[in-house]
């Protein structure tokens, strides 16, 4: 009888062995960062905040993003606004023509902000490209390194800026992020988030902003150049005001 109980045994036990888990893909941990961060609520609800000295709201019209940026100059109020592919600025609630040179350099300034506030949101968008490139450690901690490039189409006038974040392993939370950029001179910039808080529902945070002591360093390493101490810091990004209704 023991013959035949103990290959039973060793069967029923090979059978209850969990199979290993499925490694993650670049989509799903965004997927659940998104979640994390606020999710669909990005869309749902009007945000407001300010940021040296400037004001900012973010909001769906009719199925429509729209950006704003208020400025305050003396007696004059500039309000800009982006609404898709559009731009209007606005003096004192009268609409004022703007070149088209400048409306596209507004328009991206605009975007800009409101892109790393919406943090991680934007990473949905229909031109993002993700890649997972593995795990890696910064400050003593693993992350998911996840890299994101743009399609020219939709992708704006900086698609061909690369991008790089840096995911909690548990909460999928991005917690550093970093990217190149090809304009004014080009260059790189690091990230790192602090100061995290939610405003109903949806996750803001602030940033330390840095950039490469040495000129020529490659955006994959950057992750470990700042752990080695070869970043200096440049000014930190601090959002004050926030609203969310």
């Amino acid at each position: 009888m023991k013959r035949i109980l103990i290959p039973l045994m060793l069967v029923l036990a090979i059978g209850c062995k969990q199979e290993p888990k499925k490694a993650l893909t670049a989509q799903e941990i965004i997927d659940n960062s998104i979640a994390d961060s606020g999710g669909k609520q990005f869309n749902n609800r009007k945000v407001s905040f300010d940021f040296r000295d400037k004001s900012y709201v973010s909001e769906n019209v009719d199925g429509l993003r729209v950006f704003t940026r208020i400025s305050d100059l003396d007696t004059i109020t500039i309000t800009d606004v982006k609404r898709g592919d559009d731009f209007e600025r606005y003096m004192n609630d009268s609409l004022v023509v703007v070149p088209d040179t400048m409306a596209v350099k507004y328009a991206n300034s605009i975007n800009s902000v409101h892109y790393f506030v919406r943090l991680p949101y934007g990473l949905n968008d229909a031109a993002v490209n993700k890649e997972l490139l593995g795990k890696e450690t910064i400050e003593d901690k693993e992350y998911y390194k996840v890299k994101v490039t743009f399609d020219q189409q939709g992708g704006g006038d900086d698609f061909e800026d690369t991008y790089l974040y840096w995911f909690d392993l548990k909460t999928f939370k991005p917690y550093y992020l970093a990217y190149d950029f090809h304009v004014d001179g080009g260059g790189q910039r690091f990230r790192k988030a602090y100061n995290e808080r939610y405003v109903n529902g949806i996750r803001f945070v602030d940033y330390e902003n840095y950039k490469p002591k040495n000129e020529g360093t490659v955006i994959l390493e950057i992750g470990q150049l700042y752990d080695k101490g070869e970043l200096e810091l440049l000014s930190k990004i601090e959002l004050e005001n926030i609203k969310v209704e």
